[in-house]
């Protein structure tokens, strides 16, 4: 998609696109559900919400299964928390700076879908 940070467009929702988009990512995979059903009209938000659904959503199951692995699970588990984080605050950066940031694989599930 292309970076158009001078006109994102109008959200239905009535706020400013780029900070509904940092919202998005603010609760993970929950604020990302919430976003992707409420948001009707504009692409950029319906993007960074279905990116952080498939995002969060996939880390926290993958969190899910490394905690039943005894000791090896439970080091990765933190590693990935850890990554979760950096990954997180870089995403409502560049959803806050008006940016279509697309991570390998989900997004472009979320521009297929957005």
């Amino acid at each position: 998609m292309a970076d158009d940070n001078k006109n994102l467009g109008e959200t239905s929702i009535g706020m400013q696109p780029n900070m509904a988009g940092l919202l998005c990512y603010f609760l993970g995979w929950i604020t990302g559900l919430v976003f992707y059903l409420v948001e009707k009209k504009n692409k950029f938000v319906r993007f960074h919400a279905m990116q952080s659904l498939i995002v969060f959503g996939s880390l926290a199951i993958i969190n899910i299964v490394l905690l039943v692995i005894p000791a090896l699970g439970i080091l990765l588990s933190i590693l990935l928390s850890l990554l979760s984080l950096v990954l997180w605050i870089l995403l409502m950066i560049k959803a806050y700076q008006g940016e279509y940031f697309k991570l390998p694989i989900a997004g472009d599930i979320a521009e297929k879908n957005s």
